[in-house]
Protein backbone atom coordinates (compact mmCIF):
# COMPACT_ATOMS: atom_id res chain seq x y z
CA UNK A 1 0.00 0.00 0.00
CA UNK A 2 2.91 2.65 -0.60
CA UNK A 3 1.99 3.01 -4.00
CA UNK A 4 -0.85 6.00 -4.78
CA UNK A 5 -3.82 3.61 -6.09
CA UNK A 6 -4.59 3.85 -9.58
CA UNK A 7 -7.63 5.80 -10.98
CA UNK A 8 -10.24 4.04 -13.37
CA UNK A 9 -13.05 5.66 -14.97
CA UNK A 10 -16.59 4.50 -15.84
CA UNK A 11 -20.00 5.57 -17.26
CA UNK A 12 -23.06 6.35 -15.37
CA UNK A 13 -26.19 5.33 -17.60
CA UNK A 14 -26.85 8.94 -18.61
CA UNK A 15 -22.92 8.87 -19.91
CA UNK A 16 -21.17 11.03 -17.37
CA UNK A 17 -17.61 9.72 -16.75
CA UNK A 18 -17.09 9.02 -13.32
CA UNK A 19 -13.75 8.49 -11.80
CA UNK A 20 -13.07 5.95 -9.32
CA UNK A 21 -10.15 4.08 -6.98
CA UNK A 22 -10.75 0.53 -5.64
CA UNK A 23 -8.16 -0.50 -2.76
CA UNK A 24 -8.34 -3.60 -0.19
CA UNK A 25 -9.96 -6.95 -0.15
CA UNK A 26 -12.41 -7.81 1.31
CA UNK A 27 -16.48 -6.62 1.72
CA UNK A 28 -17.05 -4.11 -0.64
CA UNK A 29 -17.75 -0.30 0.32
CA UNK A 30 -18.26 2.25 -1.83
CA UNK A 31 -18.04 5.83 -1.40
CA UNK A 32 -18.23 9.22 -2.83
CA UNK A 33 -15.30 10.87 -2.57
CA UNK A 34 -14.86 12.30 1.07
CA UNK A 35 -14.20 15.92 -0.88
CA UNK A 36 -14.47 14.89 -4.76
CA UNK A 37 -11.04 15.41 -5.31
CA UNK A 38 -9.36 11.27 -5.81
CA UNK A 39 -6.03 13.53 -7.52
CA UNK A 40 -5.53 14.83 -4.20
CA UNK A 41 -7.10 12.28 -1.95
CA UNK A 42 -5.09 9.56 -3.33
CA UNK A 43 -2.24 10.61 -1.04
CA UNK A 44 -4.39 10.41 2.46
CA UNK A 45 -4.00 8.22 5.08
CA UNK A 46 -7.21 7.59 5.65
CA UNK A 47 -7.49 5.49 2.63
CA UNK A 48 -5.16 3.40 3.44
CA UNK A 49 -6.45 2.50 6.94
CA UNK A 50 -9.83 1.74 5.20
CA UNK A 51 -8.38 -0.27 2.52
CA UNK A 52 -6.80 -2.37 5.10
CA UNK A 53 -9.64 -3.50 6.71
CA UNK A 54 -11.73 -4.40 3.92
CA UNK A 55 -12.05 -3.52 0.12
CA UNK A 56 -12.41 0.21 -0.06
CA UNK A 57 -13.73 2.24 -3.29
CA UNK A 58 -14.13 5.46 -3.57
CA UNK A 59 -15.07 8.08 -6.57
CA UNK A 60 -15.45 11.62 -7.24
CA UNK A 61 -19.33 12.32 -7.89
CA UNK A 62 -19.91 13.67 -11.38
CA UNK A 63 -19.44 17.51 -11.21
CA UNK A 64 -15.82 17.81 -9.39
CA UNK A 65 -12.42 16.37 -9.31
CA UNK A 66 -11.34 13.82 -12.10
CA UNK A 67 -14.98 13.08 -13.16
CA UNK A 68 -16.87 14.79 -15.97
CA UNK A 69 -17.35 18.35 -15.14
CA UNK A 70 -19.28 20.07 -18.45
CA UNK A 71 -22.56 18.70 -16.30
CA UNK A 72 -26.08 20.98 -16.64
CA UNK A 73 -27.31 19.94 -13.34
CA UNK A 74 -27.05 17.83 -10.13
CA UNK A 75 -30.00 16.01 -9.03
CA UNK A 76 -29.94 13.55 -6.56
CA UNK A 77 -31.03 10.66 -9.03
CA UNK A 78 -28.25 11.60 -11.46
CA UNK A 79 -25.78 12.02 -8.52
CA UNK A 80 -27.35 8.44 -6.83
CA UNK A 81 -26.05 6.79 -10.37
CA UNK A 82 -22.60 7.18 -9.82
CA UNK A 83 -22.94 4.41 -7.28
CA UNK A 84 -24.05 2.48 -9.47
CA UNK A 85 -22.13 3.34 -12.34
CA UNK A 86 -19.32 2.10 -9.78
CA UNK A 87 -20.85 -0.92 -8.98
CA UNK A 88 -21.34 -1.80 -12.45
CA UNK A 89 -17.62 -1.80 -13.51
CA UNK A 90 -16.88 -3.60 -10.36
CA UNK A 91 -19.50 -6.31 -11.40
CA UNK A 92 -20.24 -6.02 -7.61
CA UNK A 93 -23.78 -8.12 -6.96
CA UNK A 94 -23.92 -6.26 -3.72
CA UNK A 95 -22.12 -3.84 -1.27
CA UNK A 96 -21.59 -1.94 1.88
CA UNK A 97 -22.60 1.83 0.60
CA UNK A 98 -21.36 4.70 2.71
CA UNK A 99 -22.17 8.35 2.59
CA UNK A 100 -20.62 11.35 4.27
CA UNK A 101 -22.07 14.61 4.31
CA UNK A 102 -23.67 16.27 1.11
CA UNK A 103 -23.64 13.05 -0.14
CA UNK A 104 -25.97 11.56 2.44
CA UNK A 105 -29.30 12.20 -0.59
CA UNK A 106 -27.81 10.49 -3.38
CA UNK A 107 -26.90 7.65 -1.38
CA UNK A 108 -30.15 7.44 0.12
CA UNK A 109 -32.08 7.32 -2.78
CA UNK A 110 -29.74 4.75 -4.31
CA UNK A 111 -30.07 2.05 -1.83
CA UNK A 112 -34.27 3.06 -1.86
CA UNK A 113 -34.10 1.94 -5.47
CA UNK A 114 -31.65 -0.53 -5.00
CA UNK A 115 -32.23 -3.32 -1.70
CA UNK A 116 -31.21 -5.71 -3.92
CA UNK A 117 -27.63 -4.28 -4.43
CA UNK A 118 -26.89 -2.54 -1.02
CA UNK A 119 -26.01 -4.73 2.03
CA UNK A 120 -25.56 -2.17 4.67
CA UNK A 121 -26.48 1.52 4.17
CA UNK A 122 -24.16 3.54 6.43
CA UNK A 123 -24.93 7.66 7.14
CA UNK A 124 -22.56 9.83 8.27
CA UNK A 125 -23.34 13.34 9.38
CA UNK A 126 -25.89 13.62 6.88
CA UNK A 127 -29.60 15.44 6.48
CA UNK A 128 -32.76 14.37 4.13
CA UNK A 129 -33.97 17.68 3.28
CA UNK A 130 -31.60 20.63 2.47
CA UNK A 131 -34.34 22.88 3.60
CA UNK A 132 -33.84 21.95 7.05
CA UNK A 133 -30.26 22.17 6.85
CA UNK A 134 -30.12 25.57 6.35
CA UNK A 135 -31.95 26.31 9.73
CA UNK A 136 -29.01 26.06 11.48
CA UNK A 137 -27.27 29.95 10.95
CA UNK A 138 -23.78 28.77 10.72
CA UNK A 139 -25.17 26.50 7.60
CA UNK A 140 -27.19 29.95 6.61
CA UNK A 141 -23.90 31.75 6.98
CA UNK A 142 -21.36 29.68 4.94
CA UNK A 143 -23.42 29.70 1.91
CA UNK A 144 -23.96 33.08 1.37
CA UNK A 145 -19.93 33.36 1.06
CA UNK A 146 -20.21 30.69 -1.96
CA UNK A 147 -23.34 32.20 -3.48
CA UNK A 148 -21.55 35.81 -3.28
CA UNK A 149 -18.59 34.30 -4.91
CA UNK A 150 -15.65 34.06 -2.77
CA UNK A 151 -14.74 30.13 -2.96
CA UNK A 152 -12.01 30.23 -0.80
CA UNK A 153 -13.90 31.77 2.14
CA UNK A 154 -16.34 29.05 1.71
CA UNK A 155 -13.69 25.94 1.64
CA UNK A 156 -11.79 27.47 4.84
CA UNK A 157 -14.69 28.63 6.40
CA UNK A 158 -16.25 25.33 6.30
CA UNK A 159 -13.19 23.27 7.19
CA UNK A 160 -12.58 24.68 10.55
CA UNK A 161 -16.30 24.80 11.24
CA UNK A 162 -16.34 20.84 10.28
CA UNK A 163 -13.06 20.20 11.78
CA UNK A 164 -12.34 23.29 14.87
CA UNK A 165 -9.08 24.88 15.40
CA UNK A 166 -7.71 21.79 17.33
CA UNK A 167 -6.56 20.29 13.91
CA UNK A 168 -6.00 23.51 11.67
CA UNK A 169 -3.55 20.49 9.45
CA UNK A 170 -6.66 18.53 8.51
CA UNK A 171 -8.79 21.55 7.98
CA UNK A 172 -5.90 22.71 5.47
CA UNK A 173 -6.21 19.62 3.53
CA UNK A 174 -9.40 19.84 3.11
CA UNK A 175 -9.90 23.26 2.50
CA UNK A 176 -7.63 22.60 -0.20
CA UNK A 177 -9.27 19.48 -1.66
CA UNK A 178 -12.91 21.44 -1.67
CA UNK A 179 -10.96 24.48 -4.18
CA UNK A 180 -9.35 21.50 -6.21
CA UNK A 181 -12.27 19.51 -7.01
CA UNK A 182 -14.57 22.25 -8.61
CA UNK A 183 -14.50 25.89 -10.28
CA UNK A 184 -16.21 28.50 -8.44
CA UNK A 185 -19.32 28.11 -10.60
CA UNK A 186 -19.28 24.33 -10.51
CA UNK A 187 -19.31 24.89 -6.45
CA UNK A 188 -22.43 27.42 -6.79
CA UNK A 189 -24.08 25.04 -8.85
CA UNK A 190 -23.25 22.03 -6.90
CA UNK A 191 -24.18 23.05 -3.56
CA UNK A 192 -27.69 25.35 -4.98
CA UNK A 193 -28.91 22.21 -6.08
CA UNK A 194 -27.77 20.34 -2.86
CA UNK A 195 -30.02 22.69 -0.67
CA UNK A 196 -33.02 21.97 -2.62
CA UNK A 197 -32.74 18.28 -1.75
CA UNK A 198 -35.92 16.48 0.08
CA UNK A 199 -35.59 12.65 0.00
CA UNK A 200 -37.60 12.30 3.08
CA UNK A 201 -40.48 10.33 1.05
CA UNK A 202 -37.28 7.77 0.61
CA UNK A 203 -37.04 6.94 4.08
CA UNK A 204 -39.53 4.98 5.18
CA UNK A 205 -39.17 2.45 1.90
CA UNK A 206 -35.55 1.67 3.03
CA UNK A 207 -35.48 -1.76 3.30
CA UNK A 208 -31.51 -2.36 4.03
CA UNK A 209 -29.97 -2.28 7.50
CA UNK A 210 -28.92 1.08 8.38
CA UNK A 211 -26.56 2.78 10.55
CA UNK A 212 -27.23 6.52 11.05
CA UNK A 213 -23.58 8.01 12.38
CA UNK A 214 -23.17 11.29 14.50
CA UNK A 215 -20.73 13.60 16.00
CA UNK A 216 -23.40 14.55 19.02
CA UNK A 217 -21.54 18.45 18.76
CA UNK A 218 -21.30 19.61 15.56
CA UNK A 219 -22.94 22.86 14.41
CA UNK A 220 -24.67 21.09 11.28
CA UNK A 221 -26.15 19.17 10.60
CA UNK A 222 -27.58 19.37 13.56
CA UNK A 223 -28.36 16.02 16.31
CA UNK A 224 -31.95 16.82 15.94
CA UNK A 225 -31.66 16.00 11.74
CA UNK A 226 -29.72 12.82 12.33
CA UNK A 227 -31.91 11.80 15.17
CA UNK A 228 -35.17 12.40 12.61
CA UNK A 229 -32.63 10.63 9.79
CA UNK A 230 -32.68 7.27 12.03
CA UNK A 231 -36.36 7.92 13.00
CA UNK A 232 -37.50 7.81 9.73
CA UNK A 233 -35.74 4.90 8.47
CA UNK A 234 -37.37 1.06 9.04
CA UNK A 235 -34.98 -0.54 11.80
CA UNK A 236 -32.35 2.13 11.68
CA UNK A 237 -29.53 2.37 14.33
CA UNK A 238 -27.92 5.36 15.74
CA UNK A 239 -24.54 5.68 16.99
CA UNK A 240 -23.54 9.20 18.31
CA UNK A 241 -19.83 10.04 18.75
CA UNK A 242 -18.89 12.51 21.41
CA UNK A 243 -17.17 15.26 19.67
CA UNK A 244 -17.66 19.13 19.28
CA UNK A 245 -16.83 19.13 15.71
CA UNK A 246 -17.54 16.75 12.69
CA UNK A 247 -14.31 14.71 12.99
CA UNK A 248 -11.35 14.17 15.33
CA UNK A 249 -8.44 12.00 17.02
CA UNK A 250 -11.33 10.91 19.34
CA UNK A 251 -14.20 10.15 16.17
CA UNK A 252 -11.42 8.16 14.08
CA UNK A 253 -11.50 5.12 16.56
CA UNK A 254 -15.35 5.35 17.65
CA UNK A 255 -16.32 5.27 13.77
CA UNK A 256 -14.16 2.18 13.18
CA UNK A 257 -15.30 0.52 15.51
CA UNK A 258 -18.97 1.28 14.75
CA UNK A 259 -18.61 -0.27 11.21
CA UNK A 260 -16.82 -3.44 12.43
CA UNK A 261 -19.73 -4.08 14.85
CA UNK A 262 -22.25 -3.03 12.12
CA UNK A 263 -20.76 -4.57 8.89
CA UNK A 264 -19.59 -7.51 11.15
CA UNK A 265 -16.69 -8.77 8.59
CA UNK A 266 -13.75 -7.07 11.14
CA UNK A 267 -10.60 -8.71 10.61
CA UNK A 268 -8.39 -6.51 12.14
CA UNK A 269 -8.07 -4.46 16.00
CA UNK A 270 -6.34 -2.66 18.43
CA UNK A 271 -8.14 0.33 16.88
CA UNK A 272 -7.20 2.41 19.81
CA UNK A 273 -3.88 2.46 18.70
CA UNK A 274 -3.78 4.03 15.55
CA UNK A 275 -1.98 7.11 15.10
CA UNK A 276 -4.29 10.42 15.44
CA UNK A 277 -5.34 11.92 12.65
CA UNK A 278 -3.56 15.61 13.00
CA UNK A 279 -0.11 13.47 13.58
CA UNK A 280 -0.68 11.41 10.15
CA UNK A 281 -1.72 14.25 8.45
CA UNK A 282 1.52 16.53 9.22
CA UNK A 283 3.57 13.74 8.37
CA UNK A 284 1.73 12.84 5.08
CA UNK A 285 1.58 16.63 3.56
CA UNK A 286 3.33 16.15 -0.05
CA UNK A 287 6.07 18.36 -0.31
CA UNK A 288 5.72 18.56 -4.23
CA UNK A 289 3.71 21.54 -5.51
CA UNK A 290 2.67 22.52 -8.96
CA UNK A 291 4.42 26.09 -9.60
CA UNK A 292 2.34 28.34 -12.43
CA UNK A 293 3.95 31.41 -14.04
CA UNK A 294 2.37 33.73 -16.05
CA UNK A 295 3.23 37.25 -17.37
CA UNK A 296 2.10 39.95 -19.94
CA UNK A 297 3.63 39.74 -23.28
CA UNK A 298 5.44 42.77 -24.66
CA UNK A 299 4.18 44.57 -21.08
CA UNK A 300 6.88 47.34 -21.30
CA UNK A 301 5.33 48.26 -25.20
CA UNK A 302 1.74 48.13 -24.00
CA UNK A 303 2.28 50.50 -21.48
CA UNK A 304 4.18 52.74 -23.54
CA UNK A 305 1.51 52.90 -26.04
CA UNK A 306 -1.49 53.58 -23.39
CA UNK A 307 0.34 55.34 -21.48
CA UNK A 308 0.30 55.32 -17.05
CA UNK A 309 -3.31 56.37 -16.70
CA UNK A 310 -4.78 53.71 -19.64
CA UNK A 311 -2.27 51.25 -19.16
CA UNK A 312 -2.51 51.25 -15.00
CA UNK A 313 -5.93 50.50 -15.64
CA UNK A 314 -5.18 47.75 -17.41
CA UNK A 315 -3.16 46.18 -15.00
CA UNK A 316 -5.72 46.20 -12.26
CA UNK A 317 -8.03 44.19 -14.79
CA UNK A 318 -5.32 41.89 -15.30
CA UNK A 319 -4.87 41.46 -11.30
CA UNK A 320 -8.34 41.29 -10.90
CA UNK A 321 -9.49 38.96 -13.47
CA UNK A 322 -5.91 36.44 -11.93
CA UNK A 323 -6.76 36.52 -8.71
CA UNK A 324 -10.72 35.62 -9.25
CA UNK A 325 -9.34 32.55 -11.82
CA UNK A 326 -6.84 31.29 -9.03
CA UNK A 327 -9.72 31.15 -6.28
CA UNK A 328 -12.08 29.31 -8.35
CA UNK A 329 -9.90 26.62 -9.33
CA UNK A 330 -7.28 26.33 -5.44
CA UNK A 331 -4.61 28.09 -6.24
CA UNK A 332 -2.39 30.40 -3.87
CA UNK A 333 -1.38 33.35 -5.59
CA UNK A 334 2.36 33.55 -4.16
CA UNK A 335 3.45 36.54 -5.74
CA UNK A 336 2.97 39.02 -7.94
CA UNK A 337 5.69 40.74 -10.33
CA UNK A 338 3.50 43.66 -11.62
CA UNK A 339 2.75 42.18 -15.02
CA UNK A 340 2.53 38.49 -14.23
CA UNK A 341 1.99 35.95 -11.47
CA UNK A 342 3.29 33.24 -9.37
CA UNK A 343 1.33 30.41 -8.17
CA UNK A 344 1.03 26.98 -6.63
CA UNK A 345 -1.57 24.16 -6.74
CA UNK A 346 -1.70 21.21 -4.52
CA UNK A 347 -3.35 19.49 -8.22
CA UNK A 348 -1.94 19.29 -11.36
CA UNK A 349 -5.38 18.81 -13.24
CA UNK A 350 -6.73 22.16 -11.39
CA UNK A 351 -3.47 23.93 -12.07
CA UNK A 352 -4.17 23.21 -16.07
CA UNK A 353 -7.62 24.24 -16.12
CA UNK A 354 -6.91 27.11 -14.17
CA UNK A 355 -4.21 28.03 -16.77
CA UNK A 356 -6.91 27.48 -19.59
CA UNK A 357 -9.26 29.78 -17.87
CA UNK A 358 -7.09 32.41 -17.16
CA UNK A 359 -6.40 32.26 -21.13
CA UNK A 360 -9.68 32.08 -22.07
CA UNK A 361 -10.51 34.98 -20.03
CA UNK A 362 -7.93 37.34 -21.43
CA UNK A 363 -8.63 36.00 -25.34
CA UNK A 364 -12.19 38.27 -24.51
CA UNK A 365 -10.92 41.02 -22.47
CA UNK A 366 -10.15 43.95 -25.06
CA UNK A 367 -7.52 46.72 -24.75
CA UNK A 368 -8.70 50.39 -24.78
CA UNK A 369 -7.60 52.64 -27.67
CA UNK A 370 -4.88 53.33 -29.03
CA UNK A 371 -4.88 49.14 -29.25
CA UNK A 372 -8.64 48.68 -29.10
CA UNK A 373 -9.62 45.49 -30.75
CA UNK A 374 -6.45 43.91 -29.60
CA UNK A 375 -6.10 41.05 -27.01
CA UNK A 376 -4.33 40.88 -24.03
CA UNK A 377 -1.54 38.53 -24.60
CA UNK A 378 -0.30 36.19 -21.62
CA UNK A 379 1.72 33.25 -21.45
CA UNK A 380 1.93 30.65 -18.90
CA UNK A 381 4.63 27.71 -17.62
CA UNK A 382 3.92 25.21 -15.32
CA UNK A 383 6.39 22.52 -13.62
CA UNK A 384 6.07 20.66 -10.49
CA UNK A 385 8.73 19.81 -8.21
CA UNK A 386 9.54 20.30 -4.46
CA UNK A 387 9.95 23.88 -4.40
CA UNK A 388 11.57 25.13 -0.67
CA UNK A 389 9.36 27.69 1.34
CA UNK A 390 10.18 29.82 2.81
CA UNK A 391 8.60 33.72 3.98
CA UNK A 392 5.31 32.71 1.91
CA UNK A 393 7.83 32.59 -1.33
CA UNK A 394 9.04 29.57 -2.98
CA UNK A 395 12.65 28.67 -4.11
CA UNK A 396 14.08 26.04 -5.73
CA UNK A 397 15.43 24.62 -9.04
CA UNK A 398 11.50 23.13 -9.80
CA UNK A 399 10.31 27.12 -9.40
CA UNK A 400 13.07 28.32 -11.31
CA UNK A 401 12.40 25.60 -13.90
CA UNK A 402 8.47 26.83 -14.10
CA UNK A 403 9.57 30.71 -14.86
CA UNK A 404 12.00 29.33 -17.36
CA UNK A 405 9.64 27.47 -19.83
CA UNK A 406 6.88 30.38 -19.08
CA UNK A 407 9.40 32.65 -21.05
CA UNK A 408 9.46 30.32 -23.81
CA UNK A 409 5.74 30.49 -24.40
CA UNK A 410 3.89 33.01 -26.50
CA UNK A 411 0.44 35.21 -26.07
CA UNK A 412 -2.12 32.90 -25.44
CA UNK A 413 0.11 29.72 -24.97
CA UNK A 414 0.55 27.38 -22.22
CA UNK A 415 3.63 25.19 -21.68
CA UNK A 416 4.57 22.38 -19.49
CA UNK A 417 7.46 19.75 -19.33
CA UNK A 418 7.51 16.11 -20.40
CA UNK A 419 6.48 14.78 -16.62
CA UNK A 420 3.55 16.92 -16.01
CA UNK A 421 2.23 16.22 -19.43
CA UNK A 422 2.28 12.69 -18.01
CA UNK A 423 0.93 14.04 -14.89
CA UNK A 424 -2.04 14.92 -16.94
CA UNK A 425 -2.54 11.45 -18.76
CA UNK A 426 -6.13 9.97 -19.04
CA UNK A 427 -7.05 14.23 -18.72
CA UNK A 428 -9.47 16.09 -20.86
CA UNK A 429 -6.29 18.17 -22.71
CA UNK A 430 -4.83 18.11 -25.93
CA UNK A 431 -1.48 18.86 -26.09
CA UNK A 432 1.35 19.68 -29.38
CA UNK A 433 5.25 18.78 -28.83
CA UNK A 434 7.12 21.42 -28.57
CA UNK A 435 10.15 19.26 -28.77
CA UNK A 436 13.75 19.93 -26.52
CA UNK A 437 14.71 23.28 -25.12
CA UNK A 438 17.80 24.43 -23.68
CA UNK A 439 17.07 25.85 -20.09
CA UNK A 440 19.35 28.97 -19.01
CA UNK A 441 20.80 26.80 -15.69
CA UNK A 442 19.82 23.42 -16.28
CA UNK A 443 22.12 20.64 -18.04
CA UNK A 444 20.00 18.47 -19.80
CA UNK A 445 17.33 19.77 -22.94
CA UNK A 446 13.83 19.69 -21.69
CA UNK A 447 10.79 18.99 -23.60
CA UNK A 448 7.96 20.85 -23.50
CA UNK A 449 3.82 20.59 -24.44
CA UNK A 450 1.58 23.15 -25.28
CA UNK A 451 -1.47 22.73 -24.02
CA UNK A 452 -4.17 23.42 -26.39
CA UNK A 453 -7.48 25.57 -25.40
CA UNK A 454 -8.66 26.98 -27.89
CA UNK A 455 -12.50 25.80 -28.88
Amino acid sequence: MTDEPEVRFCAAEDGVKIAYCDTGEGTPVIAAGYYNNIEVEARWEWHKILASRRRHIWFDCRGAGSSQRDLDGYSVDELAMDYGAVADALKLDAFVLYAHLWAVPAGIAYAARHPERVSHLVLFAGFGCGENLLKAPRARALFATLDEGDYELFADTSAINFYGWQMPEVGQRVAAAERASRTLEQAQSYYAAMREYDVRTLLPELRVPTLVMHPRGVAFPTLEIARDLAACIPNARLKLFESSTMWSDEVEPQFLDALDEFIGDATTSGVGLLEPEARRVVAAIPSISIVLFTDIVQHTEMMQRLGDTQGRAVLREHERITRETLRAHGGAEVKTMGDGFMASFASVTAAVECAVALQRAFADFSLPAPLDGESLGVRAGLNAGEPIAEDGDLFGASVNLAARIAAKAGAGEILIPEPVRHLLSGKSFTFSDRGEHAMKGFDDAVRLYEVRWQA
